[in-house]
């Protein structure tokens, strides 16, 4: 099968022939035919996790099963199908109480095996993880779902819990921030979208931010204290980076929740946070690492009823020789939305 193979860190991202994957016992192979272009595969060529060379990255995404491992029970071939971006065991008690996101015996396509930026991909605990896509969304939006949507409306609804009417700002408008945006919107609150890039933020109020703020060297606490009469309730860094974690802390209230969607990587030493303010306000610090497919089936109603549009997102798709071009520029990409990617062109 043709997939896009990456062979050492930072190295040029080739297209070539591999081995078509097997399924294995209690997992299945779904064909490809959507996966998002992500910051998190980004991360994966930067260096930024532990993964095994040479590799394919890619975890967001959508098929149709092509081979069904032994003991698979609820899987048939030719299913349509979604996935987690983190994949449970199944098995222990963190699966068995719905919270598969923090399985210590977690498996990530495109992490800790090889990823969907192929035409096929091999996914475990098929019964535990994969999510029936309901008739009426295409592989596209599905794919869009598996990890900054996803990620985006669990740190929304089941870690910060927003509340009508509350202030939430969103510091980053890429494909995770704009999803929360359009979440937050749906959920009754007043979403601030802050950004670099003028594109992103226009893109972000079409989706439902009250306001944007350009982020080009401005105080970014200071405006949103002005905007919401001191302070958002709920802020999230949808980027990753310490200037972005402490310009969403020291946006909030007293009180108030912030959830980390973006990723922290101690690439240059641990980012530091400000702590004092954390305390001194009695501020929540949340986590948000995907969502588990016991919570999907909130979420898909939503889509379905077209109260969530994150269809909307997806702003371009190409083939997987482009995506070899696009990868090594995602964090200095300027285009605002998800690129998706259709490995059968």
């Amino acid at each position: 099968m043709r997939a896009l193979v990456l062979d050492a860190v930072r190295g040029v991202p080739e297209v070539r022939d591999v081995p078509e994957p097997v399924a294995p016992d209690g997992g299945v192979v779904v064909a490809v035919e959507a996966t998002g272009l992500c910051r998190s595969d980004w991360h994966a060529w930067a260096g930024h996790e532990d993964i095994a060379w040479p590799h394919v990255p890619g975890h967001e995404l959508a098929g149709a099963i092509a081979a069904v491992g032994a003991g698979v029970e609820r899987r048939r071939i030719g299913d349509r199908v979604t996935v987690p971006f983190v994949c449970g065991c199944g098995r222990c008690e963190h699966c068995l109480a719905g919270d598969a996101q923090v399985c210590p015996d977690q498996e990530q396509p495109g992490f800790t095996h090889w990823g969907s930026f192929a035409e096929r991909v091999a996914l475990h605990a098929a019964d535990a993880n994969l999510v029936a896509i309901p008739d009426g969304i295409d592989a596209a939006t599905a794919a869009s779902l598996g990890c900054r949507f996803a990620t985006a409306y669990r740190a929304l609804v089941g870690r910060a819990r927003v509340q009508p009417g509350e202030r939430v700002v969103v510091v980053g408008a890429g494909g995770v921030g704009l999803s929360a945006v359009m979440i937050a919107r749906a959920l009754g609150a007043v979403p601030i979208a802050i950004d670099r890039n003028p594109e992103a933020l226009l893109l972000a109020a079409e989706l439902g931010a009250e306001h944007a703020i350009l982020a080009d060297g401005r105080d970014v606490p200071a405006e949103v204290a002005a905007l919401t009469g001191g302070g958002a309730h709920v802020a999230v860094d949808a980027v990753g980076s310490e200037r972005t974690a402490a310009d969403a802390v020291l946006s909030l209230r007293r009180r108030g929740r912030h959830v980390q969607i973006g990723l922290l990587p101690a690439a240059e030493g641990h980012p530091r946070i400000p702590m004092d303010r954390v305390i001194a306000w009695e501020l929540d610090l949340l986590g948000s690492h995907g969502m588990a497919a016991a919570d999907y089936p909130g979420m898909l109603e939503l889509v379905a009823s077209g109260a969530l549009q994150p269809q909307r997102l997806v702003r371009r798709t190409v083939g997987l020789d482009d995506a070899g071009l696009l990868l090594p520029e995602v964090d200095r990409s300027t285009l605002a939305g998800i690129t998706m990617i259709d490995p059968r062109r």
